[in-house]
């Protein structure tokens, strides 16, 4: 397998990791721009022949490393990227409750995106 590379489809909410131009992983994510602008990742998805090779953990870098730079917060629905936040703080700051509780209610307003 070659390198993997990370592109951000910003249209279709999708982060996704790419190698010899297939997408082997991908966090799907929407943006909240009230209460203040958050990044929503809600699921974390690898092709199961690319499992274990840590796509996952690259991919929600990227959505913190992209948040960053946008100066936006980050919102983890999905369990993945809320476990990987725990486990690296230092790259993962947290959101306050107020975007949280705006993204829950987004969701919820909006079952069929996800």
């Amino acid at each position: 397998m070659g390198d993997i590379g990370i592109r951000d489809d910003r249209a279709a909410g999708r982060l996704e990791a790419v190698a010899d131009g297939e997408v082997v992983g991908r966090i799907e994510y929407f943006v909240l721009d009230a209460p203040e602008r958050a990044l929503v990742p809600v699921h974390t998805i690898v092709e199961p022949a690319h499992e274990g090779r840590g796509i996952a953990g690259s991919l929600a870098r990227e959505l913190y490393g992209t948040a960053a730079r946008e100066d936006s917060a980050v919102v983890p629905l999905c369990p993945y990227v809320a476990k990987w936040a725990e486990r690296h703080p230092d790259q993962a700051p947290a959101a306050g409750p107020e975007p949280a509780r705006a993204a829950k209610e987004w969701l919820a307003a909006h079952p069929e995106r996800f």
